[in-house]
């Protein structure tokens, strides 16, 4: 059985566990104020290319999502996003645990378009009675979408011009940030993203490392006190170290960037081989995810021999199917795909 279900049922690279070694022969400072730690902050500063900016490492997605938007917003504010995207559908209500409106917009294709925000926020503006419902107090995009899609620059510039222009804080969610900005035809680039936003995060998790993910405030100063909102989320651990030494390895040499590369060079080849098959696309992904829709007699055959996701249905006969490569997807594993194929 080989698998395609998703890029984080894998270990961690090679490099990365030689980093964690140093862990057993050291006794770092707790709880991410070790050495290791500092040093993979100013690694990711220089990537950046923002020596300023505030970084802090949590353990996974959904607890860096739900406690950096907790530390942003004011009790009576909520969080805007459009409806497809990660924190609304797929992180179990995290953010609205902590009493924070998710405040849904349309979305193309997966993405926010800087109208549509704009509309929104315009008529929140002029509506009498916006004294009486939630306020918007931040704005939520990833990179790339949860259908694989990728703003451009033009987009994302426009995006953060509305939100500067009503003076709320753009936050983008990038699980999978390594896989959008080396995806086929992107146009963005870690420090132009940085630039282009107020705080965002590096995924580790899905790329290289067992666990771990980078919160980089480049906009705006973190709350001053949010290691203990963090502390009180309960996403802070005593072996802080295990977080950075990662995060050392991912940023040394452009590792991060050179397993996503791979990651793509396999997902366009998957998504050539299924294409040569003759099946179709819901959507035309350049990232690691790849959507397609297949006929459900179909998915039962597959499923015997391959681990894939289901992404609902486009009718009763017709099943949305995402295949996902990683910085660990073979040319065996693909090869395999193309036999079960034929």
């Amino acid at each position: 059985m080989i698998s395609f279900e998703c890029d984080y049922n894998n270990g961690a690279h090679p490099k990365v566990l030689e980093n964690l070694v140093k862990y057993n022969s050291s006794k770092p400072t707790p709880y991410g104020f070790d050495e290791f730690s500092e040093r993979a902050k100013q690694k990711i500063r220089e990537a950046c290319g923002l020596p300023d900016a505030e970084i802090f490492f949590l353990t996974g997605g959904t607890q860096t999502n739900a406690t950096t938007i907790d530390s942003m917003l004011y009790q009576y504010e909520g969080v805007i996003c459009v409806g497809s995207g990660h924190i609304n559908v797929h992180e179990a209500g995290a953010v609205e645990f902590t009493e924070h409106k998710i405040i849904t917009i349309a979305d193309k294709d997966g993405k926010m378009e800087a109208r549509t925000l704009d509309n929104y926020l315009d008529d929140f503006m002029h509506d009498g009675n916006r004294d009486h419902a939630v306020h918007p107090g931040l704005v939520y995009i990833t990179f790339p979408t949860e259908f694989g899609t990728l703003y451009t620059a033009r987009e994302l510039d426009d995006i953060y011009r509305v939100c500067q222009r009503y003076d709320l804080p753009l936050y983008i969610d990038g699980a999978r940030l390594g896989y959008g900005l080396m995806g086929e035809g992107c146009d963005v680039t870690l420090p132009y993203l940085a630039r282009h936003c107020d705080v965002f995060y590096i995924g580790g998790t899905k790329i290289g490392a067992l666990c771990g993910e980078a919160v980089v405030f480049s906009g705006r100063k973190a709350h001053k006190h949010f290691f203990s909102i963090q502390k009180q989320h309960g996403a802070v651990i005593a072996k802080g170290a295990l977080i950075g030494l990662q995060m050392e390895a991912l940023f040394t040499d452009d590792l991060y960037f050179e397993l996503s590369r791979h990651a793509i060079r396999q997902a366009m080849r998957l998504k050539e081989i299924f294409r040569e098959k003759g099946y179709k696309f819901y959507i035309d992904s350049p990232t690691n995810q790849q959507f397609l829709v297949i006929g459900n007699e179909e998915v039962e055959r597959l499923e015997r021999h391959v681990l894939f996701s289901h992404f609902g249905q486009t009718d009763h006969r017709h099943t949305i199917c995402r295949f996902v490569t990683s910085w660990a997807t073979t040319d065996e594993e693909l090869d395999e795909l193309q036999r079960i194929l034929d």
